[in-house]
């Protein structure tokens, strides 16, 4: 399962530069503009073909807003996102349409913004009625091939969502999301909500779909054995910033940045001892619409220093495809 080799360009599908998203913060009478929340600030990175790439954080990092903007349901403050080579950080509506059939996202709760009236199979044919110009017979094939893809029977198509598990609701927004054949997918805290026995039947599945579709994932969660499970490269955020990129067995075996290091250390392992790992955090994440100057980790980081408060640090390449931003590295 992992292909992850830091291909070339040639084979990336997705790629965002210096990615920005600043929400602001209105106060006063007049509502005006006091300050902008840095939900995301300054993000670059690739995903290539294939490959899963996970962003991972702690609630309020920006990964979710981060996986918004990638799929255009957020404009982005400033930056660029391309697909496949082709700018659609400003694409006319109609070039828009197709690059959303392109790239689906699915959510934590897949009910939470749908009609609960309708039943699965009008949940699921719905974006091809709205997308494309298939036949009703064409829809009905591809809708009862894909319920089955995803293992329910046809006969659930009937059926409504209240009539069904949590980890079967999840199957079923999985179908609506590659019903448009999507070429990547964003997961958003797609198994968090999901009994851990019931996380493990998911997981499992959306890798078999991704070896039979050919998909590409970004996979965003707070968990790290989540992420661990499904990811060839990680990207580690921390208020709005990528502060550590690599292989996802790179990132796990050596964590290099404090902030990855003290995620690695809150989980626990069947083998670890007391003394194994000693970065432990304290504190809480600081405020994203007042950060810390500097590195915006130094006020609950073990090793800061007077560099940490003046300067930031930027994310850097310290070893063959690993990127950490952090003054101790450079």
């Amino acid at each position: 399962m992992f292909h992850h080799k830091q291909a070339s360009s040639a084979s990336e599908v997705i790629k965002v530069t210096n990615i920005k998203k600043y929400f602001p913060i209105k106060g006063g009478l007049l509502r005006r503009s006091v300050g902008h929340v840095k939900a995301v600030d300054d993000v670059s990175f690739a995903v290539n073909r294939g490959e899963t790439l996970g962003l991972v954080g702690e609630s309020g990092c920006g990964k979710s807003t981060l996986g918004r903007v990638l799929v255009r349901l957020l404009d982005a403050t400033s930056g660029e996102i391309s697909f496949k080579g082709e700018t659609i950080t400003n694409l006319s509506p109609r070039k828009m349409r197709s690059f959303r059939k392109s790239i689906q996202m699915i959510f934590q709760d897949p009910f939470g913004s749908l009609n609960t009236k309708m039943s699965i199979r009008q949940l699921i044919e719905e974006p091809l009625i709205v997308q494309t110009d298939l036949s009703k017979a064409e829809r009905k094939e591809k809708v009862e091939s894909m319920i089955q893809k995803v293992g329910l029977r046809i006969s659930d198509l009937q059926k409504y969502p209240h009539e069904f598990s949590g980890g079967q609701r999840q199957r079923i927004g999985i179908a609506r999301a590659l019903i448009m054949n999507p070429e990547i997918v964003v997961c958003d805290e797609a198994v968090s909500a999901l009994d851990v026995s019931i996380q493990a039947q998911v997981l499992n599945l959306m890798k078999d779909l991704q070896e039979e579709l050919d998909l590409t994932y970004v996979f965003i969660s707070h968990d790290l054995n989540v992420v661990h499970h499904m990811s060839d490269r990680v990207a580690v955020m921390y208020l709005g910033r990528i502060v550590e990129m690599s292989s996802n067995e790179d990132i796990y075996a050596r964590p290099l940045h404090p902030y990855t290091q003290s995620l690695l250390q809150a989980i626990p392992t069947v083998s670890e001892t007391e003394n194994d790992r000693q970065v432990t955090i304290t504190g809480d994440v600081p405020n994203p619409a007042n950060p810390p100057s500097g590195c915006a980790f130094r006020t609950r980081c073990p090793f800061a220093s007077e560099i940490c408060s003046q300067k930031r640090p930027e994310l850097q390449e310290v070893e063959s495809g690993h990127f950490v931003a952090c003054h101790l590295y450079n």
